[in-house]
């Protein structure tokens, strides 16, 4: 059961890092980064001058920079751990450039299959340069994974967090591991990338789920209630049919019912949907921070464990 009782502990990941520590993972983050983006747009330089539009508009390197960020830190904090190097190697950087180029593809898909017209406060790929080339451009073949209407709800929540692992911890996951085997050949030091990415991943897109229904349109850079007009039901959904059971059919019948997106969002606002989820994300925070501490002390782990806690702070 995910439901809770009684009121944890709010998150404390701050409180780890004493203030003379405190690394700002972006700061740190910002030297590896800096020509991320370009060498993004080399890799992509094609005959096509409209192709080359489309990637100049996408990798325009006023995104978040999370994966890369995190897989890069990643990356020092294991070649730290094992042999007193903080420098990163020509292929474990490869791999950020990687993530953020299937990261960017898969937002191309999404824009396409919702039918989007704004995204990161600006015209979608598709709404410019129509869909058919908006696929075309696209780097990888999108699988998603949907909701499926379950009458069970622990089954229900159980394939919401499967379906959370799939569509955003397992890329940051897999390239946190990636950059760790490169880096270092013991096993566990795999496993605890790899276990960090899991869970700050799963955490990232449950407070992405908080923030469709917190969220103003203007300051998320895309339309809100954007789950509930696909029919889909993310974690405030699911926890505030708990509360109000009647949510029952309309999530069956995927809030295809004119009034049910409008209805739906009044019980997620009504219940401790928001609050439960958010608590959900601290639990998988805390995760990732306790497997981030087993490794050696430096800069770069300490900016993985700061990142926890602004994952859960983010507000857009």
């Amino acid at each position: 059961k995910f439901h809770h009782t009684t009121t944890p502990r709010t998150c404390s990941c701050s409180k780890v890092v004493s203030d003379e520590k405190y690394k700002d993972p972006f700061k740190l983050g910002s030297k590896d980064l800096k020509n991320l983006y370009e060498d993004i747009k080399k890799e992509l330089l094609v005959s096509t001058t409209e192709l080359r539009e489309m990637c100049d508009y996408y990798f325009d390197g006023k995104g978040k920079a999370f994966r890369p960020i995190i897989v890069l830190l990643m990356a020092r904090a294991c070649n730290i751990h094992h042999n007193n190097s903080s420098e990163v190697q020509e292929s474990q950087r490869s791999i950020a450039i990687i993530a953020e180029m299937i990261h960017t593809a898969s937002l191309v898909h999404d824009d396409v299959i919702d039918d989007a017209n704004s995204r990161r406060g600006k015209m979608t790929v598709n709404q410019i340069w129509g869909e058919r080339k908006a696929v075309l451009a696209d780097l990888v073949r999108g699988e998603f994974l949907q909701l499926g209407s379950k009458e069970n709800e622990n089954e229900r929540f159980a394939h919401y967090l499967e379906k959370t692992f799939k569509k955003t911890a397992s890329l940051i996951a897999n390239s946190c591991k990636a950059v760790s085997i490169l880096g270092c050949p013991d096993p566990k030091v795999h496993e605890i990338a790899f276990q960090y990415g899991k869970n700050v991943g799963i955490a990232f897109q449950l407070i992405d789920d908080v923030l469709d229904f917190t969220s103003c349109t203007d300051r998320l850079g895309k339309p809100t209630s954007a789950d509930l007009k696909l029919g889909l039901a993310t974690g405030p959904v699911l926890f505030a049919c708990q509360q109000f059971p009647e949510m029952n059919a309309m999530i069956m019948r995927r809030f295809s019912l004119p009034g049910d997106v409008e209805r739906a969002r009044e019980y997620v606002l009504q219940s401790d949907g928001v609050q439960q989820t958010t608590y959900l994300a601290q639990r998988y925070c805390h995760e990732a921070m306790r497997e981030i501490s087993k490794l050696q002390s430096s800069p770069e782990r300490d900016a993985l464990v700061q990142l926890t806690e602004i994952v859960l702070t983010r507000d857009k």
